[in-house]
């Protein structure tokens, strides 16, 4: 894999690519993750590089290093902001399933007059497409839309990386967020992707992201084949 040379460390890029591989059940819990060795090969990057993104997940309390029996994944949820919410993923990984993520486009695009993304950011915004798979099967379809300055930001790992923390990454912090949910049937061509019929009826969340500023960053539409799963909102009280 390719990592960014810009100025982020490189030790940081794989921290949080290995703690969304965590996050996302592809290392599940109580399992190893792959040696040291292996990541070194996977990322090209030195041992030290390697052992300095286990040691900030082990800090962070995802990673236990046990000598001679590998590194153990001990936790596979966030410390979200919003100390009692867990994230719909993390509520899914929890059930035992694993989460694949499938980066379709990333591209500046024009928005059409009259669209919201038009009235959100204007003539021309950054825009990514993304498909998630639940165990490999296709599950729920993104469509982000963020501000015309993120488009500087290098996105090619978004495969493997979360969006919000790469953006955290470029320090944009994001600080609330507004969902609305409706219930709306397939559309083409995103029943395809989803691999339901067309008229399928689909759980639709368009989301708003802001900075701490107050100023919109991102806005995403998912749709969701609830027929599969539905959309789960856990919280600890």
């Amino acid at each position: 894999m390719n990592l960014s040379r810009n100025k982020r460390p490189l030790y940081l890029q794989i921290m949080n690519i290995l703690k969304d591989r965590i996050l996302h059940g592809v290392y599940p819990l109580g399992t190893n993750i792959p040696s040291e060795p292996q990541l070194e090969q996977e990322f090209n990057v030195s041992k030290i590089t390697v052992r300095n993104a286990i040691k900030e997940l082990a800090q962070e309390g995802y990673l236990e290093k046990g000598s001679g029996k590998g590194t153990k994944v001990i936790r596979n949820a966030s410390l979200s902001k919003l100390s009692k919410w867990k994230r719909f993923t993390e509520v899914l990984v929890e059930e035992g399933y694993r989460i694949h993520k499938q980066l379709l486009r990333a591209e500046i695009v024009t928005n059409m007059a009259g669209t919201l993304p038009y009235q959100l950011f204007g003539e021309r915004c950054f825009y990514i497409e993304r498909l998630y798979h639940l165990n490999e099967k296709p599950y729920i379809h993104y469509s982000h839309y963020l501000s015309l300055q993120m488009s500087t930001i290098e996105l090619t790992d978004l495969n493997d990386q979360s969006l919000y923390e790469l953006l955290e990454d470029h320090g944009i912090v994001l600080e609330k967020y507004r969902d609305e949910f409706a219930a709306v049937t397939a559309p083409s061509p995103i029943d395809d992707m989803l691999q339901v019929k067309a008229g399928t009826p689909l759980l639709k969340r368009l989301r708003y992201s802001y900075d701490e500023h107050g100023a919109l960053i991102e806005f995403s539409a998912g749709h969701y084949s609830t027929e599969m799963h539905n959309y789960v909102v856990n919280y600890d009280i």
